[in-house]
């Protein structure tokens, strides 16, 4: 991931000091860009995707949180990696990841049976 932000930043015309999108068109300015650039980028995507529903930065935030979920990575984690303060935020992903929820092992599951030896379970 970092190697394509580097080689963005290579390729600016001017190094700015409003980090690595300054906003005007030269991408060279001394104002960073404003969210409505973002907001516009996101809905040009889904248009040109075919997409019907609205999508809107937040949209990937949450795509991003819940891919992760769903590829096992832990709460704390995605916690740091969306800068959330308090788990409780983050914990509203697990909602929205049934196939995580489906594949947690149930710990009576692991109960010994009476009359069962632990080999036929």
């Amino acid at each position: 991931m970092a190697q394509p932000l580097r080689e963005h930043r290579r390729g600016l015309k001017r190094r700015s000091s409003a980090g690595l999108f300054p906003g005007n068109r030269l991408l060279a300015g001394d104002a960073p860009i404003d969210s409505k650039v973002v907001w516009n980028a996101c809905q040009e995507a889904a248009q040109r995707a075919g997409l019907q529903k609205s999508v809107h930065p937040h949209t990937l935030r949450r795509c991003f949180a819940t891919h992760l979920l769903e590829d096992g990575a832990d709460l704390r984690t995605i916690q740091i990696l969306l800068a959330h303060n308090d788990l409780k935020e983050t914990a509203r992903y697990l909602h929205l990841s049934q196939g995580h929820l489906h594949a947690a092992a149930s710990p009576l599951d692991s109960l010994p049976l009476e009359g069962r030896s632990p080999q036929e379970e």
